[in-house]
Formats: structure tokens, C-alpha cells, sequence
């Protein structure tokens, strides 16, 4: 198991409805390290159910543990009811994560009072939210879009995955409880991949003031995913992750970087050192890159890359120019590594203990 770093920054991951609690009790599952878990709704039934030591019945004037019966609104309004109780919870954080299934009702209208609250009190806030699927219905697909716009006005950095193009990824009959498993276990990986690098001893520990630089106030970021096994896993890892569905606008274009690199015993510098190089030739020259490699014994011939790209709302001024075109000062972008390294990594299903193919397979069973 990995081992936790002493005096490492207090995180806190609050599931927000039942997209956000179904989340936390993936994560709870998966065995994250040093993160304190909390699931907040205002359906006292689903609360039982939760996995996590900390609950939050929020609303219970509002909606008397009944749920919200997809209203938005009313989520919003028994968050707003509940704000000490919200405001406990995110007291003495350095960082909290903020997740849920954007659409429903408890979910998209807590959501953003809770990055809200924490926000206000100085915490490196990041929201790691869900797009519903097409075929939940054009209201579910609205209500997100604007509450998704809301946590946008409230986090520090906000990773929005599109559960559609999760579909693009997957085979055409995976069957529906797993797609929404798949979407759970990509919000995981989201605060895994970040978490892990405070948090977990490693061959290249990261700072929390290093994290905190790269996403404080950095807005848009993107989550990307990779494994591979192999001669060349390093760099075939790496290019599956920046090459992933999720990562909808080349990296060139954002303003900062975190990724993370975990490996099993056998994890050299030399493969950090490679997939360093895929990351910082295919990003702006003076982005903003940090990362973390942890050594997990679990792991047997395999390397997992995750990557957030941060800051691609930032003013167009403050924005490096795409990448092959020259900057002001005459410098100009290197070209992408060769592509023919390593092809996206299809997304596989968690359990059974199965190893991903050769040469690659999204990484969906970490732990």
C-alpha cells in the first residue's frame, strides 16, 4: 500500500447529491490515501447508504429528507439552509474537491453553494463534475449547462467531464449501469490523480504550494488518462492520456499542467523522464508544469499517466499561441513527439483483476 506523507495538506472530497455520493463511495472503494470524504443530499435514504464516515442531510426543513425531485433549485435552497453545517465541513481544508452528476436536482443546486463557501474561506477549491448523457433528456441536459456555469463562478479550477464522450471510447453494448459506473470511476481518477501527488510518498514529490500555484483561480481544466505496459509503456502511456476523448482542446492551449505518474516497483527515472517529455514538448513553452511520480505495489508491468490541463479560459492575452505558430519573442512551439507511439486507450471496466492489453487500455482499475 502506498505510504502517506506526514504533515501533508488536509484534503477533503464532498460529494455533492447522488451522482457526487455515488463518487465518493467509488473512491472510498478504490482505496484513496490522506483524503477525509464527505456525502452531503438531501435524501436521507440515499445518506444510509453512503460508504463515507462523514453525512450531511442538507435541507431538512426544505425538503424533509425527500429529495429534490430534480429542482435544481431546491437543492440550491437546502444547501443555503444547511450553510454551518456545509461550512463545518470544509473548515481546516488546504484543498477540497468538489463532485456530482451535474442535471439532477440536489447535485447541480449544492454543488456550486458549496465551492462557494469554500472558496470564501481561502481554500484551493476544484470542482470535478459530470455532464449527464444525451439520453437523459434535453431538461437534464439544460439544468447541467447552467449549473455548470454557476460552480464555474465558484471554484479555483473546474474539470468537466462529458459523459458522451465517454461513449466514444466504449464498446456499442456496454451495458447502461456500466456506463454510469465508468463515468463514476472518471470522477476518481480526476482527485486521484491530483490527491495522490500531495499526498503519497513517491520517487518525485510535489508541494502543495506547487499545486496550489497551478490551479488557484486557473479556471477550465482538462482530465486525460492513460496505461500502457510493455518496452515503450512510458511514452505510450503518456501519449494515450493526452490523446484521451476527455481532452477536447490540444494542451498547447492551456496554461498550466499537473500529472502524475504511477508505476509499480520497477518504475524507473528514465520512464519519468520520458513521459515528461511527451508532456512538456506537446505544451506551451512557458506553461506551468508539475508533476508527481508514485510507486504503487500493486501495479505489475503496467504505468498510469493522468493529466489535468488547467487555465483554458484565461483571457486570450494571457493565452500561449497554438502550437508550430511563433510568440512575440520569437521562440516558437516544438512539434508534437511521432504519433505512431501508442494509440488512445480504449476505457475497460474495473474488476476481475484482468491486466489491460499490451501497448494500452485506459486505466480504470488503479487500485
Amino acid at each position: 500500500m502506498p505510504v502517506v506523507q506526514a504533515n501533508s495538506a488536509t484534503i477533503k472530497v464532498i460529494g455533492c447529491g447522488g451522482g457526487g455520493g455515488n463518487a465518493v463511495n467509488r473512491m472510498i472503494k478504490s482505496g484513496i490515501q490522506g483524503v477525509e470524504f464527505w456525502s452531503l443530499n438531501t435524501d436521507a435514504q440515499a445518506l444510509v447508504q453512503s460508504e463515507a464516515d462523514n453525512r450531511i442531510q442538507i435541507g431538512r426543513d426544505t425538503t424533509r429528507g425527500l429529495g429534490t425531485g430534480g429542482n435544481p433549485e431546491l437543492g440550491r435552497a437546502a444547501a443555503e439552509e444547511s450553510i454551518n453545517e456545509i461550512t463545518e465541513a470544509v473548515a481546516g481544508a488546504d484543498l477540497v474537491f468538489i463532485t456530482a452528476g451535474m442535471g439532477g436536482g440536489t447535485g447541480s443546486g449544492s454543488a456550486p453553494v458549496v465551492a462557494r463557501i469554500a472558496k470564501d474561506a481561502g481554500t484551493l477549491t476544484v470542482g470535478v463534475v459530470t455532464q449527464p448523457f444525451s439520453f437523459e433528456g434535453r431538461r437534464r441536459q439544460e439544468q447541467a449547462k447552467a449549473y455548470i456555469e454557476q460552480m464555474r463562478a465558484n471554484v479555483d479550477t473546474l474539470i468537466v467531464i462529458p459523459n458522451d464522450r465517454l461513449l466514444d471510447a466504449v464498446k456499442t453494448n456496454t451495458p447502461l449501469q456500466q456506463a454510469f459506473l465508468l463515468a463514476d470511476d472518471v470522477l476518481r481518477q480526476g482527485v486521484q490523480g491530483i490527491s495522490d501527488i500531495i499526498t503519497i510518498s513517491g520517487l518525485v514529490n510535489v508541494d502543495f504550494a506547487d499545486v496550489s500555484t497551478v490551479m488557484r483561480d486557473s479556471g477550465t481544466a482538462m482530465l486525460g488518462v492513460g496505461q500502457a505496459q510493455g518496452t515503450d509503456r512510458a511514452v505510450e502511456a503518456a501519449m494515450a492520456a493526452i490523446s484521451m476523448p476527455l481532452i477536447e482542446h490540444s494542451i498547447d492551449l492551456c496554461s498550466g499542467i499537473v500529472f502524475n505518474i504511477t508505476g509499480g516497483k520497477d518504475l524507473s527515472l528514465q520512464e519519468v523522464s520520458a513521459v515528461s517529455d511527451v508532456v512538456t514538448s506537446m505544451a506551451a513553452p512557458d506553461a506551468n508544469i508539475i508533476f508527481g511520480a508514485v510507486v504503487d505495489e500493486n501495479f505489475t508491468d503496467g504505468i498510469a499517466v493522468t493529466i489535468i490541463a488547467t487555465g483554458f479560459d484565461l483571457p486570450e492575452e494571457n493565452q500561449p499561441p497554438p502550437r508550430g505558430q511563433r510568440r512575440g519573442d520569437g521562440g516558437q512551439f516544438p512539434p508534437p513527439p511521432p504519433q505512431n507511439v501508442g494509440a488512445a486507450l480504449p476505457w475497460n471496466q474495473r474488476g476481475g483483476g484482468a491486466s489491460p492489453p499490451r501497448g494500452g487500455g485506459s486505466w480504470l482499475n488503479r487500485r
